[in-house]
């Protein structure tokens, strides 16, 4: 995979021009948690030779790391923008860009008083099982998960499937807003365990500023065309911001699998 990134023909010479390709990552390119499968990575390296790719989660550059790179390979060396936590950390060409600081944004007095009321509400939640790490700080927002996110896989299937019946992710989305009000964070459901807190305007959207400042740099592209492909394309999943922003061309997937046939269909038919 590194030597065809080495021969990879520059970014404002991808044959697609202005074009760029963005995916989320969990039930779009893998299984939350588990690696990608090869071939969807060696689609991915052919689809890189024709246009710009990128991916956008909202999880850190390590999970990511995790599920998409290899001990050998960087995942910042298989995508040509890597946008961790919905872009408030990014990387071009494997280069990393301007941050962005939840904590620095609310103060940490507000942080401690939500992460507080957060604790207390799970620790008086009724569910089958509970793990560790029910709140993780991230560079950009923070994740919280009522059953914790040191569940096994099986765990998070079983809780995924408790939470589809009883809504316990909408219901304490719905009690957080109502206890702050006027914070302006915004909750967004995604995987099978989770939803992040952050910032208005700090969604997957966040991503597309850097995709727009391209066309200011001396190597960089206009992209006027914008693919995004996520499986929460709907209301309230934290796909439904970018999929149905104006700038994107949005797709919405079942699974993996259905990425990879869309993304055949669409770019090598």
């Amino acid at each position: 995979m590194a030597a065809v990134a080495a021969i990879l023909p520059p970014l404002n010479e991808r044959p697609i021009k202005n074009t760029v390709v963005l995916f989320d990552v969990d039930d779009t390119l893998t299984i939350p948690r588990n690696p990608v499968k090869p071939e969807m990575l060696q689609l991915l390296s052919e689809l890189r030779h024709k246009v710009a790719i990128g991916y956008v989660g909202g999880s850190d550059l390590s999970k990511q790391q995790e599920q998409l790179g290899s001990s050998e390979v960087p995942v910042t060396a298989l995508f040509d923008f890597c946008f961790p936590e919905n872009g408030l950390s990014a990387f071009r060409l494997g280069e990393k860009l301007a941050s962005q600081s939840f904590i620095g944004w609310i103060g940490e007095e507000k942080y401690k008083g939500l992460v507080k009321w957060i604790l207390h509400y799970i620790a008086d939640l009724d569910l089958p099982f509970k793990r560790g790490t029910f709140v993780e700080f991230r560079n950009g927002m923070i994740n919280v998960s009522p059953v914790g996110r040191n569940a096994s896989n099986p765990e998070r299937l079983a809780f995924n499937e408790y939470d589809n019946e009883h809504h316990v992710r909408d219901k304490m989305v719905e009690d957080i807003k109502k206890a702050f009000p006027d914070l302006g964070l915004t909750y967004s459901i995604g995987g099978q365990i989770s939803f992040d807190v952050f910032p208005q305007g700090w969604d997957k959207r966040y991503c597309l500023n850097h995709v727009e400042a391209e066309k200011t740099r001396p190597d960089g592209v206009n992209y006027t065309t914008i693919h995004f492909f996520g499986d929460k394309a709907y209301p309230g999943g934290n796909d439904w911001e970018i999929y149905s922003d104006d700038r994107t061309v949005g797709h919405k997937v079942k699974n993996p699998e259905d990425t990879y046939q869309q993304i055949k269909e669409l770019f090598f038919s």
